[in-house]
């Protein structure tokens, strides 16, 4: 950068962790392998549609080698996230495969049966590129994988510096030498980074590794600290040396070599940072840095760590000071320190590790002056720092040491089975999401397999735009969307008037009163007295001031029943109590898509635990949790827990005899602590068939549905079924993630509605 002292001393006024911030993306590729280790022959999955125009999940080289890609996001905490959430959706639809966690090809057949990625006429021009790669590299080099790290500097930070800046150019072309500066730097700087983090150093005898200085030399067995960066891996033949000084040097170097026979276009440059121009020919958007290898420690491929210090190192380029023009001379020295660590960074010399202390030393110094405290990026330099002095603690001895106890192919396919596992066990979360509800996260999981573009409008209120080609929807929790008329919606909020069109419509509702008075509610005890009765709210969802008693014969059991209600909602309703067992029937578009029976939240005794005891080893299952972002909620030990035992003659400290089963709650909501059993095979079509006919009553596209039903085995009779409300926004994570029984995936169902 020109009178880069100046522009440091100007850049140093800006102070905070404001340089932190910025837009970030991730790529990976991945091949797919059988379970023996070997490169999957087959196509890319159908599931994923077009592969071309897929926004997150496409292929590479090869049919056989996925390509994974993140949106750009406004941290790296989410963009592992999202790529961890990749890797399980992906994962979860390969049929008898694996994704193989290594940059360094697992065992590869000849190069004949390598499956060049096939496209459609509208991507000819694609295919037939791969094939010209194949010829001129080899099919086997090019499967070669790795993770691309895409970032940029936030455009609040780049408008201060430019307004400190004193310079002549405008604005476009002063960020074009921000990000030159920075790509210069981290070119210097990146044999740190594999020095600290490579981890691709072993390779199996089927890959024929070539040097790229030396082509015609063929190695069966090298091993070194990261071999897809060194000469054996990801690079063009010979030395190449684009210029760094401005844009339009950089696209007349390319140009040149074009010319030359050295490349055959811009994007067969295997730089290890690459400026990316996509909103504009002659503007830099953001670097490409390729020189990440896999993590086979991680599901993501890349550790936080890892990623939170080489972001470190691109704040560090543009805040310290360049030693030189980055001429020929200056890249040749750049790509030898490349070779050396990737090479032989398994056991570099002291010098080396000398130098690397230094220089991160110098970063934090840098952080220090300009009072960058971000917790994340100062710990991953304390801990690079740490890796220096203990060199075994780096991810790659670890991974050496698993493949030369079980070797190569073993070791890596213990890895691939076991995150396979992980994905399995996660398949309801959206990683870097759980703050939003379960149902949400779901939904978003589907849009990314569908290659549905979504943005996160409102996060708090799990509100969602998505958009594929012409088809923009808005949804709210996942449920709540434009199938559905605002009227509608407002009539399934009010529960009483719900009951009075089901009951117009002929449909059974219990029986009961409406009151908006406390002491008009108090003085119908006696009409109450001895009975079975619900105490609940107007106008709430999810089991919220809704309180059973069993037999109302206690008159401030049933005050405090009313004054609950009351403290949710100015309208409660009091009604008889329904016998049977409840069950949520969730419809769309007049069709019930999945039912639930819903057991209120229990404890089994085991003759020795009490129930408060009991409840909270039952609330160390993983799937329980609390405020919709687990499939099951965690139980409580409230009020009304306390309330339906003491109607039991029980207490918290009561002891259950072993195998007795103790309900804390009549009413059964996952909300509060139920369990879910999926029934959806089980009920008879006649009550599915009421279920229908009240959506349609109400005009619904999407509800859910509470039926109680006495005996399944009969029919619909005034005496055996009631339905007790219909909510405008039910749950589908409950139907997906049952705690028995079928994933109903309404999550898919969803999107069938919306269009995608």
């Amino acid at each position: 950068m020109k009178n880069q002292d100046k522009f440091l001393q100007l850049a140093s006024e800006v102070k905070g962790d404001i340089w932190t911030e910025g837009l970030f993306g991730m790529e990976r590729e991945n091949l797919r392998i059988d379970y023996s280790g070997k490169l999957a022959l087959t196509p890319h999955p159908t599931i994923f549609g077009n592969k071309l125009k897929h926004p997150y999940i496409t292929t590479d080289f090869s049919e056989s080698q996925i390509e994974m890609r993140t949106p750009p996001l406004n941290n790296i905490d989410e963009m592992i996230g999202f790529m961890e959430t990749l890797n399980d959706i992906v994962s979860l639809e390969l049929n008898n495969e694996y994704l193989w966690p290594q940059s360094i090809p697992p065992i590869l057949p000849s190069e004949e049966q390598i499956p060049i990625a096939q496209y459609d006429s509208e991507g000819i021009e694609s295919q037939k590129y791969r094939e010209f790669l194949a010829k001129k590299y080899g099919p086997k080099n090019q499967l070669f994988s790795g993770i691309h790290f895409n970032l940029s500097f936030s455009d609040k930070l780049l408008n201060i510096l430019y307004s400190k800046a004193e310079t002549n150019l405008n604005y476009d072309d002063f960020k074009d030498e921000v990000y030159l500066k920075t790509a210069r730097q981290i070119l210097r700087l990146r044999w740190l980074y594999i020095l600290l983090y490579g981890n691709s150093p072993v390779s199996d005898s089927s890959l024929d590794l070539r040097c790229k200085l030396a082509p015609e030399k063929v190695d069966k067995n090298v091993i070194g600290l990261s071999i897809r960066n060194s000469c054996y891996g990801y690079q063009n033949f010979g030395e190449i040396y684009p210029d760094y000084s401005s844009v339009k040097n950089f696209k007349n170097s390319i140009s040149q070599l074009i010319d030359e026979g050295v490349l055959s276009s811009p994007k067969e440059l295997y730089a290890p940072v690459r400026p990316k121009f996509i909103q504009s020919p002659d503007h830099i958007s953001y670097l490409e840095l390729r020189f990440i290898d896999i993590n086979p420690l991680q599901r993501s491929g890349v550790s936080k760590e890892s990623m939170y210090f080489l972001h470190s190192l691109a704040i560090y380029g543009l805040i310290s000071e360049e030693t030189d023009d980055f001429g020929l001379k200056a890249q040749s020295i750049s790509n030898k320190y490349n070779e050396i660590a990737s090479l032989y960074g398994l056991t570099p010399t002291n010098n080396i590790w000398k130098e690397a202390k230094e220089k991160i030393k110098s970063i934090l110094l840098k952080f220090e002056s300009f009072d960058i405290r971000g917790d994340q990026y100062l710990d991953s330099i304390h801990r690079s720092l740490q890796l220096t002095e203990t060199p075994r603690e780096r991810c790659v001895n670890e991974v050496l040491f698993g493949i030369l106890n079980q070797g190569y192919i073993p070791y890596h396919l213990a890895q691939a089975e076991k995150f396979l596992i992980q994905s399995r066990n996660n398949s309801y979360k959206f990683i870097g999401l759980e703050d939003m509800e379960l149902s949400t996260q779901l939904l978003l999981r589907e849009t990314v397999k569908r290659g549905v573009s979504f943005e996160i409008i409102d996060r708090k209120e799990n509100f969602i735009r998505v958009k594929k080609d012409d088809n923009l929807q808005y949804v709210k929790q996942a449920t709540k969307t434009s199938l559905d008329n605002y009227a509608s919606i407002l009539i399934m909020e009010n529960k009483h008037i719900t009951k009075k069109i089901l009951s117009e419509n002929f449909i059974n509702t219990p029986k009961g009163y409406e009151y908006t008075s406390n002491i008009s509610a108090r003085a119908d005890y006696i009409l109450f007295k001895d009975q079975s009765i619900v105490i609940k709210p107007n106008q709430t969802n999810f089991g919220i001031g809704v309180t059973i008693i069993k037999e109302n014969s206690n008159y401030e059991n049933f005050c405090r029943a009313i004054d609950i209600a009351f403290e949710n909602d100015t309208t409660i309703l009091i009604e008889e109590f329904i016998d049977g067992k409840e069950y949520r029937f969730f419809v769309t578009e007049q069709e019930v898509s999945g039912i639930l029976h819903r057991v209120p939240a229990n404890v089994e005794g085991d003759g020795k635990s009490t129930i408060e005891e009991l409840v909270m080893k039952k609330n160390q299952d993983p799937l329980r949790g609390k405020g919709y972002r687990t499939p099951l909620e965690k139980i409580q030990l409230g009020e009304a827990e306390k309330m339906y035992l003491e109607s039991q003659s029980k207490t918290f400290e009561t002891i259950p005899q072993k195998g007795e089963v103790v309900y804390l709650r009549k009413n059964s909501n996952i909300s509060t602590g139920g369990d879910s059993i999926d029934y959806t095979d089980d009920i008879p079509d006649y009550y599915k068939e009421i279920a229908i006919r009240a959506a349609k009553a109400l005009n619904v596209k999407i509800t859910g549905l509470d039926m109680i039903i006495k005996d399944l085995s009969k029919e619909p009779s005034e005496d055996n079924y009631s339905i007790i409300e219909l909510n405008f926004n039910p749950a589908i994570h409950i139907h997906c993630h049952p705690y028995v029984g079928t994933n109903r995936r309404l999550n898919e169902k969803i999107m069938d509605m919306l269009g995608y």
